[in-house]
């Protein structure tokens, strides 16, 4: 069954008389509430607040990296461990092809239910998840695979075992290292981008958000409670952080907003995987057509151009 938010449920409503009229065979009611639940979708995300994209970024039916492979890639073959210390199944890594092109993906995965949410770890790489993902894209370096990266995870792990293993080391470590990848690198938000854990598969040719992603450098939970000591604020901290797709976008951060449906990716799975396709080979043609030394030097200045201040 489809879980709803507080703010979708009128949306709910609308969608269980339709569900009823469809049981009935009652075409005019059905006729009528299509055009309502449509009228409906569209007032409701049209207004959203920074809290409620925030909700939707993190909406348990919302498609995690492995329903984008599924969706998307044909011949898809898995890439495990680091061959340092063991696999992490919070990052995962496919070799495949999307719509015919041979594509390296590389993702961070939540997991669903109790007992896939623990082997995931939540969506909360180890060092040993980083260091994959690295071993992954060198691979893909060395036989000119393009690499598309899926960023969706609330941080890093930040636990005494992944510590002492050098968590802070091999975030740095892929920073440098996918910074200077030969081949055309994108990334994308499809969910929760959070911190040094996001950024550890996002520095890229191409950084683009899904429409209701996040990313931001804490958790508003967090913000929330170094500012003011108090849970209760989280609304007022998701928007001073300005962690969505259009404050980031009017920043500078990100490339782009990939387009998802205006229901969200969570009612439309198959509509969110199509438009993340669409936006890939897009931008992949586009980079193809440059010279490696040319992708390189574009990369490095879109890098150095990160961040503003004022005097």
């Amino acid at each position: 069954m489809a879980s709803y938010l507080d703010f979708e449920q009128k949306i709910r409503e609308v969608e269980e008389q339709l569900e009823a009229a469809k049981a009935r065979g009652d075409e005019a009611a059905i006729e009528i509430l299509e055009k309502e639940l449509e009228k409906e979708v569209q007032k409701t995300y049209k207004n959203l607040t920074d809290f409620q994209k925030l909700q939707l970024a993190r909406h348990p039916d919302r498609p995690y990296a492995l329903d984008y492979v599924r969706l998307l890639m044909e011949s898809a073959y898995e890439i495990h461990g680091d061959r340092c210390f063991r696999d992490d199944p919070a990052i995962i890594c496919y070799l495949g092809y999307i719509d015919g092109q041979r594509t390296m993906v590389i993702g961070e995965q939540k997991g669903r239910g109790t007992k896939n949410k623990i082997k995931r770890n939540f969506g909360m790489p180890h060092p040993e998840g980083y260091r994959k993902a690295l071993r992954a894209a060198q691979l893909a370096d060395k036989f000119d695979i393009p690499i598309l990266m899926l960023i969706d995870t609330p941080g890093a792990y930040p636990g005494v075992g992944a510590e002492e293993r050098g968590q802070s080391e091999a975030i740095a470590r892929n920073l440098f290292e996918f910074s200077r990848l030969k081949v055309p690198t994108i990334a994308v938000v499809i969910g929760e981008g959070g911190s040094g854990g996001a950024l550890a598969i996002g520095v890229a040719d191409r950084l683009a958000m899904m429409r209701y992603s996040v990313f931001s450098v804490i958790s508003p939970e967090g913000c929330a409670a170094i500012l003011w000591n108090d849970p209760s604020k989280v609304e007022q901290a998701t928007k001073a952080l300005k962690i969505t797709s259009e404050d980031l976008k009017e920043l500078g951060l990100i490339d782009e907003i990939i387009d998802e449906p205006i229901i969200g990716a969570h009612r439309n799975k198959e509509g969110a995987a199509q438009a993340l396709k669409e936006y890939y080979l897009r931008e992949l043609k586009e980079l193809r057509e440059m010279e490696s030394g040319e992708r390189l030097q574009k990369r490095y200045e879109k890098l150095m151009a990160v961040g503003r201040f004022q005097e």
